[in-house]
């Protein structure tokens, strides 16, 4: 069952290796390769946690809130991108068995998605999040971008 602490894994200094969809929509849109770094600290007593990512060859920054509900059990996570300056709507969910995935609605380049987060292989010295979009309601998915996390 998921609680306040599940991220606590995140807290830190990461190097992070980025392959992500030249388009986020087709399946068959070629991968991108990039470094990035990213530092996560706790707040909340580890019941929230906010981090950082730099990304040079993107030239730009993003930023993760992460807010657990205790009445829900459940996570949201928030995402801010420096090329932006908004904050994009939350996507929610928990941990079950050691993978997170988390849900939410958003819009891409004029299109409504659903967005999907699963964080897996979480270690002290590892760990993968993977981005997904659906145009079908949540029947198929398109996984745009993944992250392997590095110490």
């Amino acid at each position: 069952m998921s609680g306040p602490h599940d991220f606590d894994f995140l807290h830190g200094d990461w190097r992070v290796r980025n392959r992500r969809r030249t388009d986020f929509l087709d399946p068959d849109s070629a991968w991108e390769e990039f470094q990035g770094t990213t530092r996560c600290r706790p707040l909340f007593d580890g019941a929230a946690n906010i981090d950082e990512i730099d990304m040079p060859h993107l030239g730009r920054r993003g930023a993760t809130l992460r807010l657990f509900d205790p009445a829900a059990r459940q996570w949201s996570l928030y995402w801010a991108s420096s090329g932006t300056g908004l904050l994009y709507p939350p996507v929610t969910g928990r941990f079950e068995d050691g993978r997170g995935e988390f849900h939410g609605a958003d819009v891409h380049d004029g299109e409504d998605v659903r967005v999907r987060y699963v964080w897996s292989g979480t270690s002290p010295t590892t760990a993968r999040w993977e981005q997904a979009f659906s145009l079908d309601g949540g029947t198929t998915w398109v996984t745009n971008w993944i992250m392997e996390f590095t110490r």
